[in-house]
């Protein structure tokens, strides 16, 4: 009989306490690595993540906690990364062990900035991951509600359907629901175009605009996220899925949602570093943006992007929110 793999989780904001939490529902033991010593420290002693789900309790010798990313890299088979991708390429540069036999799960919302490459095929061209070996964790799933273990659900996908099918099995439970794909490209990128138009949804709400143009922006938003995904990996897949459009829907309605938070704030007027500040909060699709925009410009035959050109110009260069929404109003239907 194979050995049980053991699964690690790399990072320690709140979609990573939330995906420890699901693997604590089910494994005997769970790696867990995390940059501050403080923080590893507080759940050993406390059972809480300080700063992230702090109602959240763990069975300390339930988890195998480390600060060196080395370490969990080796204990570790299946490697579950939620760094958020501005930070990922620093903490990657630490690692020195071979990690071309394990198995990659990107729960990361965004492009590595310094690659430009989704987390999936940052791993296959850097650290030559076998596609079949890496996987993506999708939603709709917001990490406060797994806190209140509120019934959610993940789609897990991965070109080899038993590998999918493994690492769903490990995060379900009587809260959490999943479900396996094979668009591992389609719903990386879904996962960052959502917390742009979150972003677009709560610019909307802080400049004043109601529900009415709430459903007209999520609207577009789909169909806009479905010719960029389609652009830029040709495949069928049916968009109004949970993995594409539920995933946009919480995303631009909830209030758990940071990049909504973030993009309500850049509404009302503050700068992007205030916002930033006051959030004390990672709002991944700030990055997203300039990722997005970059990818369309390089193509030759660019993709109609009103939504995320809309915020693009307000956030890297500047220009006026009111005036730029005016102007977005015009273009969508």
């Amino acid at each position: 009989m194979d050995k049980p793999l053991k699964y690690a989780v790399f990072g320690a904001g709140s979609w990573a306490t939330a995906i420890v939490k699901m693997l604590s529902e089910n494994l005997e033991e769970v790696g867990w690595y995390m940059r501050s010593v403080y923080t590893k420290e507080h759940i050993l002693k406390e059972y809480h993540n300080p700063s992230y789900l702090s109602s959240v309790e763990f069975k300390v010798d339930q988890l195998k906690l480390s600060n060196d990313i080395n370490e969990m890299a080796t204990y570790a088979d299946v490697l579950i990364f939620v760094i958020p991708s501005a930070f990922m390429h620093s903490e990657l540069e630490k690692l020195t062990v071979d990690i071309t036999g394990k198995i990659v799960v990107s729960a990361v919302k965004g492009i590595i900035p310094e690659s430009g490459l989704l987390v999936g095929e940052h791993f296959h061209d850097i650290y030559n991951i076998p596609f079949e070996n890496i996987a993506v964790i999708a939603g709709p799933c917001h990490a406060e509600e797994v806190a209140l273990e509120r019934l959610s659900y993940l789609t897990i996908s991965c070109a080899d359907a038993n590998k999918a099918k493994a690492i769903a099995k490990n995060l379900s439970s009587d809260y959490i629901k999943t479900k396996i794909s094979d668009d591992i490209i389609g719903t990386e990128y879904a996962v960052m175009l959502k917390n742009i138009y979150a972003i677009a949804a709560g610019i909307a709400h802080g400049l004043g605009y109601g529900d009415n143009f709430q459903s007209v922006l999520m609207s577009n938003a789909i169909r806009e996220m479905k010719r960029f995904i389609k652009k830029m990996h040709k495949m069928k897949r049916n968009i109004n899925n949970s993995a594409y459009l539920g995933d946009l829907l919480v995303t631009g309605y909830s209030v758990f949602s940071r990049n909504r938070m973030f993009g309500n704030m850049i509404g009302k007027g503050y700068t992007v570093k205030s916002a930033m500040m006051e959030m004390n909060m990672v709002a991944e699709g700030y990055y997203a943006t300039k990722s997005a925009h970059l990818l369309n410009e390089k193509n030759k035959k660019k993709t109609r992007l009103p939504i995320i050109n809309a915020v693009y110009d307000i956030l890297y260069d500047g220009k006026d929110a009111k005036k730029v929404f005016k102007k977005l109003t015009e273009k969508l239907d």
